[in-house]
């Protein structure tokens, strides 16, 4: 049997990988890639495998990231079972079909710029169509009930305690019983009860997302004290609290936190909204899910007085007008959606406040705003960023480095390799030096894209194929993140220098160096 990387090793985003015995294949998640434009191109190439040779996707959850190319490959002709749990089925409806649109609306944005006129046109990823002939795929499987994805594979999931319906998946093939983590939630999450899994693994796949960092634990109420203090201290400005927030998952568990604290007078009596279409359907399935969730109480705290749902684009753009309320909108990450547009109205305002409360991959809006960008460039226009930029880490939906430490240890015996994905190369170095200290003898590798490993009975997987060189210069900030950067302090730059003539030559002299560039490539293609 052997175990291939497509995605999510030395990155955190585009998870999938293909586990193939003989002529049989199936997939563990088939993500799309977010970060930096460049690293989006991913998305854009041909699979580094043949959809028509895919007997089955097993899916572990529902974010993007893990799911978001499936209606790129049923556009494919793949048409094999997706199996997941239940609630991931009832979210995959609405992820994939909004991931859909934004995919059409973007192409349709790019092509619109007037500074790409004459330029070839954006083409979508997949289409709207395309997703929801996806998600018909599915195939939903309660916890812990085995099920055979294809001949030779036996599986069954397992809580992860990530959100609504993430898994952890078991399977069992060629005599060997693999354990592959998905993405694990913290102790003490709300809404869902700490990971399970079974122990005496032959071979583990362990997420790293935040394998270099160990957070403060906070207790739910802990937690709701934190953002009380946040609250008031945005609001006390004078201008809005925007809150970058993932629709799946991290919006509900505000929501119920700010239910609670409105209920018991602990934050002023502003209107909240929730301006995402998507977040406004996914609430609806977790209350559908209700009776599955921990610390509501029975009651519906998604229904609540204070809270508004945003749902057409003119109510949105009447929101430019306000102060002095809370808004949250997706993405997560600040890099499509509707949160654009509420940055860009308010990342200059000096009473605003913006408030990251999830994890940021490296070369999104959303890391560069929490790296200390001074101006920033929003679709097109240039930003000044006076707003007071803010973060909380207690709302992760991600196991901290020591909660990964311990979901590894009660998985031993483990008789093969321990793989470490999902991560940055900090956070998976971290981890991997953290895990080889309690047993310096053991098989540990951090895969890269590309890499295929055998896997055997007791013994430790052997690269069989090396993966791609380039995912560093992929998966951090790229030159278009380099150009954003620098087009944004031109002016400033250009302003500094007092003599008009002095601006015309430092331009001129820029140019030359550009041109330099341009005749070196023409030389070298002469030769």
């Amino acid at each position: 049997m052997t175990l291939t990387f497509h995605g999510a090793a030395g990155t955190v985003t585009g998870s999938c990988m293909e586990l193939r015995l003989d002529e049989r294949a199936i997939l563990i998640d088939c993500g799309l890639f977010q970060g930096s434009r460049t690293l989006e191109t991913l998305n854009h190439g041909a699979f580094s495998f043949d959809p028509g040779k895919i007997d089955a996707v097993v899916l572990t959850h529902a974010h993007i990231d893990h799911c978001g190319l499936l209606p790129k490959l049923a556009a494919q002709g793949f048409d094999k079972p997706v199996w997941c749990t239940p609630a991931t089925s009832d979210l995959l409806e609405y992820m994939l079909a909004d991931a859909g649109r934004i995919q059409e609306s973007e192409a349709d944005r790019r092509n619109r710029r007037r500074d790409r006129a004459g330029e070839s046109r954006f083409e979508p990823l997949y289409t709207e169509e395309d997703a929801i002939n996806a998600w018909r795929l599915s195939r939903p499987t309660p916890l812990c009930q085995w099920f055979d994805p294809a001949p030779g594979f036996r599986a069954r999931f397992w809580n992860a305690g990530h959100i609504l319906g993430a898994a952890s998946v078991e399977i069992e093939a060629a005599g060997m019983r693999l354990l592959l983590s998905g993405d694990l939630g913290p102790i003490n999450k709300a809404f869902h009860p700490d990971p399970q899994s079974p122990s005496g693994i032959d071979h583990v796949v362990c997420e790293a997302t935040y394998g270099d960092r160990t957070r403060e634990k906070f207790t739910i109420e802990q937690r709701r004290t934190q953002l009380e203090a946040e609250i008031k201290d945005a609001l006390s400005r004078g201008g809005n609290l925007i809150i970058p927030s993932f629709a799946l998952e991290r919006t509900q568990e505000l929501l119920l936190d700010l239910a609670k604290l409105a209920d018991a007078g602990r934050i002023p009596n502003v209107p909240i909204f929730v301006d995402s279409p998507l977040a406004s359907r996914a609430t609806k399935v977790f209350a559908a899910h209700a009776s599955e969730l921990e610390d509501t109480g029975g009651e519906n705290v998604f229904r609540h007085p204070s809270i508004h749902y945003v749902e057409d684009v003119a109510e949105s753009i009447r929101l430019n007008r306000i102060s002095g309320a809370i808004i949250m909108a997706a993405s997560g990450m600040c890099e499509a959606g509707r949160i654009r547009h509420h940055l860009k109205h308010n990342l200059f305002r000096r009473d605003s406040t913006i408030l990251f409360v999830g994890f940021q991959a490296k070369g999104t809006l959303g890391r560069v705003l929490l790296d200390g960008a001074e101006r920033v460039r929003i679709s097109g226009e240039d930003v000044n960023v006076r707003a007071r930029i803010r973060r909380i880490d207690s709302y992760s939906a991600h196991a901290d480095r020591d909660e990964l430490h311990s979901w590894i240890s009660a998985r031993r015996p483990i008789s093969g390799s321990l793989f470490l994905d999902h991560g940055e190369p900090e956070a998976v170095a971290s981890l991997r030096t953290l895990t080889q200290g309690d047993d310096p003898a053991a098989s540990i590798i951090a895969p890269q894209i590309g890499e295929v490993y055998a896997l055997e009975l007791g013994k430790a997987a052997r690269r069989i194929q090396t993966g791609r060189i380039d995912m560093e210069q992929l998966s951090g900030p790229d030159w278009q993140n380099d150009y954003a950067d620098f087009i944004t302090h031109l002016k400033q730059h250009l302003g500094r220098i007092r003599s008009q003539r002095a601006r015309r030559e430092a331009l001129a002299q820029m140019r030359r160096v550009l041109d330099a560039y341009q005749e070196a490539k023409q030389r070298q293609s002469a030769k």
